[in-house]
């Protein structure tokens, strides 16, 4: 085999750990980053939060305004972008001078006694303490609600009972779903209890006990079907409510009935006239078909916009949300500790700390500017929804914010994805943005998100007692130039929740 050389020209991306740090901090939620950023705070000595008195400016880099946008028709749109990244590229020896470390003095005071201290930092409001009042932290605390099985079992604890009758109390407790219904039959309840206390323990026993947990509140717990959990409730009403005996009748024998909408059939057999039924059926809706609910464990989950969107002298202005990511800065003392000729390894470890703090400064700006430069196409593009609504949504998809900005789809997909956007109308997230579109008669596009909010507004003015179908809904939209299917309709109709019109007729 013959050996020989070649030369050859080519191209290739290769993902350095700046890189890769940047695309990972790009895809991280408000949430996300703030925990980075404080994860990078405590272990890079270098990174500290910029607070304004002692600015630090590194030749090396500065941060750097992103001109407004001018893509607009008649320029309404501002891009604001308020940054304190105070990190350069420069050698920190260069900056010597210009440190801290020279208004510190050779010898501090002796004289200063530490209660002298306690009390400014008392006074001052930086300690934990509270002045105000000894209750102060108790009325900031979270308190986390009782759940479902907490609260019954405080209502069992304070009720007299033998240790068997409690053992099969907190058995049938345990034994309860989120919604608050049991679960399970009886005899396999007594058998579970059997087990626990070592005694043979009868179905008569558990029944007798379950009926003592459905007097507990809340009213309709550990019912075994929706029928009973209704039943339950309305035996708490007073016996003067109006309509309870007709209501009863109902709930207990015609369910079914009730179930299928069949309003003719019900007016028949419980001999009531088209009003009094209205009356019935409205005393079955302000009952809680999920009595456990109100006692959910889910944590709320609040979302913390990264971008406001506001209208300034109809000019429409796109800023950061400054709260989601605090100014940060390279430690001036920590820098002016490094030497150039020095290859010891605690003068490595400050360059390792310094070079990264650079790199993640850096990173966090390029996310920044990424995220504004992408909210801001988007708003020039989505301007009709602004200022009318869904209804005048245009269609949008990745590609065209990717062209416009001559990025990757990739990259737009992690900007818009977990980002969101404070508008007057609304919280968004930037995903909500993009959506598909539909011919139309004209020759134009119409939004699927458009769409869909046509039909929210047909469906929200429709006669409850013949509701639309999805059929007519489809002739409704193709008298407006839009052409869509009947299963194209269902496909909308179930994405926003909405029950086919069997499920939505309503008594008048």
């Amino acid at each position: 085999m013959k050996q020989s050389l070649q030369l050859k020209l080519g191209q290739h991306l290769t993902m350095t750990p700046q890189l890769q740090q940047a695309i990972r901090l790009l895809q991280l939620s408000a949430m996300e980053l703030s925990v980075e950023i404080q994860d990078a705070l405590e272990s890079n000595m270098m990174l500290e939060v910029a607070d304004g008195a002692d600015d630090y400016e590194d030749p090396g880099f500065s941060a750097v305004e992103p001109a407004a946008s001018t893509n607009g028709d008649d320029g309404e749109f501002e891009a604001s972008f308020e940054s304190s990244f105070e990190v350069g590229g420069g050698d920190p020896v260069e900056t010597e001078s210009r440190t801290v470390s020279d208004d510190i003095p050779d010898e501090l005071p002796v004289d200063t006694d530490w209660d002298e201290i306690y009390d400014t930092l008392t006074t001052s409001g930086t300690s934990t303490g509270n002045r105000d009042g000894e209750d102060g932290d108790y009325e900031r605390a979270s308190v986390t609600p009782p759940t479902l099985r907490e609260h019954l079992l405080w209502q069992v604890n304070l009720t007299p009972l033998s240790d068997r009758d409690r053992a099969i109390a907190v058995t049938i407790v345990d034994d309860l779903d989120g919604a608050g219904y049991l679960t399970s039959p009886l005899e396999e309840l007594a058998a579970t209890v059997s087990a626990a206390i070592k005694d043979d323990i009868e179905a008569d026993e558990v029944q007798a006990i379950l009926r003592l947990v459905q007097g507990l509140e809340p009213n309709g717990v550990a019912a075994r079907d929706l029928r009973e959990c209704l039943l339950l409730q309305l035996a708490q009403l007073p016996a003067d409510t109006p309509w309870l005996a007709e209501t009863r009748r109902c709930v207990s024998d015609y369910m079914d009935t009730l179930a299928s909408r069949d309003y003719n059939q019900l007016m028949r057999r419980l001999k009531l006239a088209r009003e009094e039924l209205a009356e019935v059926i409205a005393l079955i809706q302000s009952l809680n078909p999920r009595p456990g609910s109100q006692y959910s464990e889910e944590q709320t989950e609040y979302i913390v916009p990264d971008v406001f969107v506001f209208k300034v002298k109809d000019r429409w202005r796109v800023e950061l949300n400054a709260e989601t990511m605090p100014p940060l800065r390279v430690n001036p003392y920590y820098a002016s500790m490094i030497k150039r000729a020095d290859n010891s390894e605690g003068n490595n470890s400050l360059r390792s700390h310094l070079q990264e703090a650079r790199w993640f400064i850096k990173s966090l700006q390029s996310r920044s500017e990424t995220l504004l430069r992408v909210a801001t196409a988007i708003v020039e593009r989505q301007r009709a929804f602004l200022e009318h609504g869904e209804e005048a949504m245009k269609p949008l998809v990745l590609h065209d914010i990717a062209e416009a900005l001559e990025m990757h789809e990739s990259t737009i997909s992690r900007v818009t994805t977990r980002k969101y956007m404070h508008t007057p109308r609304g919280i968004f997230e930037l995903k909500y943005f993009f959506s598909s579109h539909v011919s139309t008669t004209l020759g134009g596009e119409a939004s699927s998100t458009a769409i869909r909010a046509v039909i929210k507004k047909l469906i929200a003015a429709e006669n409850v007692q013949k509701p639309l179908s999805d059929h007519k809904i489809a002739e409704l939209l193709s008298d407006q130039g839009v052409q869509v299917a009947r299963r194209t309709v269902a496909k909308y109709r179930e994405a926003m929740s909405i029950p086919p019109s069997n499920e939505r007729k309503r008594i008048a």
